[in-house]
């Protein structure tokens, strides 16, 4: 079977990350329970006529599409895969909202249409004129996961070259809304800085788009290959370490083969303690946050995997994520580990290449 490679990244997230030319060095310290991305300049991308029909999770969705296959040197692939949770909610929200405020009359249908979960995925190939294998997973916090293991099989099978992969999602008002109702949002604004030290209930949630290509062609310019890869629906809190450890020596590595832990803690304090669990037993690994800069939702994991990919590249941890004091000569291995709520468990290996 051939190895999977990352050759390019590209991230729209509440820092600015979308240019790609530093690596958190100027972060936004955002006062908030819910925090939105720092908006490109769309017109550079889209013409401004179809940018006004667009949701704002397909503006991001197609900008960082277009940065990812930009870097990759790319004009075409052979598939697009993308992963949401809550797809285009703003759009979902409108059409309710139309049906409940029109006492179900007179209804346009373009609100419904483009509320489609499938929507990005699909503006990004009528744009590229991708006639290929389209897909997208719906499965919560798994999303992303799912839209990368199946990129990975189809290239270690020779099925495809080049795939194109993302996780997206924008936050709606209403959404969030309920979400606060339910305390899985945090009462109170906190600063990104104090998020993990909350010590409080529910998340700061957030939005963004994290796109790559996949190839099975190895680049100089190539930002690390991806491993492996498993994910659970339900872990209970004390089988998250024996699991990783498991996972591991399913693909011939051990405790000593990780140089870094990337993991997915959001400042809850009722379920970020799968994540301390899981480090007590990786007591000399450096450790890495990230949802504390780009918000908890539910493919945040992919802004994980751009913060993996780009420290494997730089042989750098920006300061803003360290988890712990310990450092490391070289970085060779990663291992992601994201959960929301205690559901939908991830584990995914990252290696130099």
């Amino acid at each position: 079977m051939k190895k999977v490679y990352i050759n390019s990244i590209a991230s729209i997230s509440a820092q600015k990350t979308f240019e790609n030319t530093s690596f958190l060095n100027d972060i936004e310290d955002h006062e908030a329970n819910v925090i939105t991305v720092i908006n490109p300049k769309y017109k550079d991308f889209i013409p401004p006529a179809a940018a006004r029909r667009m949701a704002k999770g397909i503006k991001m969705g197609v900008v960082a599409s277009k940065l990812s296959l930009k870097e990759a040197g790319l004009e075409h692939v052979d598939a697009i895969i993308t992963g949401t949770g809550m797809g285009c909610v703003r759009d979902s929200e409108k059409f309710v909202s139309a049906i409940i405020d029109n006492d179900e009359q007179y209804l346009t249908p373009t609100s419904f249409i483009q509320s489609t979960h499938n929507t990005v995925g699909g503006q990004i190939a009528l744009d590229l004129q991708c006639k290929g294998y389209n897909f997208t997973y719906v499965h919560a916090s798994n999303s992303f996961e799912s839209a990368l293991l199946d990129a990975k099989l189809q290239l270690e099978l020779n099925e495809e070259k080049n795939i194109l992969i993302g996780g997206v999602d924008e936050l709606g008002d209403h959404t969030t809304a309920i979400h606060k109702i339910v305390n899985h949002i945090k009462t109170e604004p906190v600063k990104v800085s104090q998020v993990l030290k909350a010590n409080t209930k529910g998340a700061v949630f957030g939005e963004g788009a994290n796109f790559f290509v996949l190839s099975n062609e190895k680049k100089t310019s190539s930002y690390a290959e991806v491993v492996a890869l498993k994910t659970y629906n339900t872990l209970a809190e004390n089988e998250v370490l024996q699991e990783a450890l498991q996972f591991l020596k399913e693909n011939n590595l051990s405790i000593n083969d990780i140089d870094l832990l990337v993991l997915g803690n959001n400042g809850d304090v009722d379920f970020d303690t799968y994540y301390h669990t899981l480090s007590k037993g990786f007591q000399n690994v450096a450790i890495a946050n990230y949802k504390h800069i780009s918000g908890e939702f539910n493919t945040a994991s992919s802004f994980g995997f751009w913060l993996a990919s780009k420290i494997l590249k730089t042989q750098t941890i920006p300061e803003v994520v360290k988890g712990n004091n310990t450092t490391t000569a070289s970085i060779k291995t990663i291992l992601l580990y994201n959960q929301y709520r205690g559901e939908n468990h991830s584990f995914t290996v990252l290696q130099q290449c």
